[in-house]
């Protein structure tokens, strides 16, 4: 069995991982984490909001992601997401306020709020302030 699994990350905006060997991967499914080594299982994933961490190399690189879908094939993951973002391209004062914003909305008794959409809104921001502090 190969000791890596080639490791492709997209966005509709950007191709932020290609054809990188990974030794392993942690990916933020729909019900919970995924742990991704070679030779894994095939399987396709509804991907949440999340850090989503890979091994290359022996350096482990996190990026914020939201949204999307994961293949896994025994050899090779790809991961669609709506967005990803290094910790470096998270701008953390603006997650901040999309944070308190979603927290306000959250808080209200107001019956125009869409709560679910709130949530997913914290979610997100959350892990982005979560992902930009491992700079």
């Amino acid at each position: 069995m190969a000791d890596t699994f080639q490791l492709e990350i997209v966005t509709p905006q950007k191709q932020m991982v290609k054809d990188v060997a990974a030794e392993e991967a942690q990916i933020p499914g729909a019900d919970g984490y995924l742990g991704i080594l070679p030779g894994h299982a095939p399987l396709i994933t509804e991907l949440k909001a999340g850090a989503l961490t890979y091994r290359a190399g022996g350096t482990t690189h996190t990026l914020s992601v939201a949204w999307g879908f994961a293949e896994v094939l025994p050899e090779k993951v790809t991961i669609l997401a709506e967005t990803a973002e290094r910790p470096q391209e998270i701008d953390v004062a603006r997650a901040e306020k999309a944070k308190a914003r979603a927290e306000e909305r959250l808080k209200s008794n107001n019956p125009d709020v869409d709560y679910d959409r709130a949530e997913d809104a914290l979610e997100r921001a959350e892990t982005r302030i979560k992902v930009a502090a491992e700079k």
